[in-house]
């Protein structure tokens, strides 16, 4: 079966290799490939900010939540239409997700939302660019600032995503991006943590290794703040930045997919497609289509041999994030009739040719 997401690697002859290399040279923690990769992520991405390599983009979160100064008894407003993780990390300082609702033709958290949700207690404003579509960077971006809230950017759905010609992740004080197995590019784990102020470099550092900066003479340091195990191999860099030569090529696939998919359902009746601001560009992770037929649009779909599913389960409807009762009437409509299709880089266009056929003649 046609998978929804599949994992990408580059050639064997170019990719055993880097790894042959980087394994037998002795050093396989972070070291120079790390840092190699981390200065050529910046450049390729047009990052503004610092860019530190992780263990995964989960622990990049977290990491992001510390320096924002987020602690136990605090409340941090975040979308519940999104991989668990994002929300689990919260958790891990302590804090409490306050789920905003979100735009019910795209699944990204609203603006709106958010700034209804603020209370004394909210210390950060937590983003996700949901299956690739941008969030309202502008909108949101004003009411951070209006409150003196920090915005974090959750872009592990979004490499590759653009807003007003940025590479999403420098309109938050803090970004984060995801190398797991099936994201556009793959490191097997890893992700990066992003951070604007200088400032804080040093901590972030820290934080990734155990409260100490690599390197130190361990004999000689004193740790004073807690820290973790979240930083990225050499095997990892190095495999990251022979990614980067063919990530161009699998990003532009998933939006070729994409445009194709935005332009042939909006002559079909019934179907709708997932929605962003004008200024935005979509990298297309996953392709959002709505329907109220859905089901019936996958079960044709699957009869074809093409997966397709919804992916996600809202967060609120999990118990730890202890949220009976709760209400999100524009995620409900959003969820409802959601049904992602396959849009990377391994769906040909004779692929996509018989996915549109067999939605049209549902």
């Amino acid at each position: 079966m046609l998978p929804l997401v599949k994992v990408y690697m580059p050639p064997k002859e170019r990719l055993l290799p880097v790894l042959e290399d980087v394994l037998y040279k002795g050093m396989l923690a972070e070291g120079q490939h790390v840092y190699d990769f981390e200065a050529a992520f910046k450049k390729k991405f047009g990052i503004e900010g610092s860019v530190l390599g992780m263990s995964s983009g989960t622990g990049a979160l977290h990491a992001a939540l510390i320096l924002a100064g987020v602690k136990a008894g605090d409340e941090v407003i975040s979308t519940s239409m999104t991989a668990e993780p994002t929300n689990l990390s919260i958790l891990y300082t302590g804090a409490k997700q306050v789920f905003s609702d979100v735009i019910n033709t795209s699944g990204n958290i609203s603006a709106a939302s958010i700034e209804q949700k603020i209370t004394n207690k909210t210390k950060a404003i937590l983003v996700v660019h949901y299956a690739g579509y941008p969030v309202q960077l502008e909108a949101i971006s004003a009411v951070a600032k209006k409150y003196n809230l920090p915005l974090i950017e959750d872009c592990a759905h979004a490499l590759g995503a653009t807003y007003n010609n940025k590479t999403v992740g420098n309109y938050g004080d803090y970004a984060i991006f995801s190398f797991q197995a099936i994201k556009h590019m793959t490191t097997i784990d890893g992700g990066v943590l992003v951070l604007k102020n200088q400032e804080q470099l040093t901590q972030a550092k820290k934080i990734r290794w155990f409260g100490m900066e690599k390197g130190v003479d361990r004999t000689k340091v004193n740790i004073t703040d807690i820290g973790y195990k979240y930083n990225m191999s050499n095997v990892t860099g190095a495999l990251g930045m022979l990614q980067l030569e063919y990530v161009d090529n699998v990003i532009s696939a998933h939006v070729n997919n994409g445009r194709y998919y935005d332009e042939r359902l909006a002559k079909i009746s019934g179907i709708e497609s997932g929605t962003f601001d004008d200024v935005a560009v979509p990298s297309y992770w996953l392709y959002t289509l709505l329907s109220d037929d859905w089901e019936d649009i996958q079960r044709k779909l699957n009869e074809k041999g093409v997966m397709a599913s919804k992916l996600h389960r809202p967060n609120h409807f999990h118990s730890i994030f202890n949220s009976p009762g709760l209400q999100l009437p524009e995620l409900d409509t959003f969820y409802k009739k959601l049904l992602h299709i396959p849009c990377g880089w391994w769906v040909t266009e004779e692929i996509r040719e018989t996915i549109i056929d067999t939605i049209e003649r549902g």
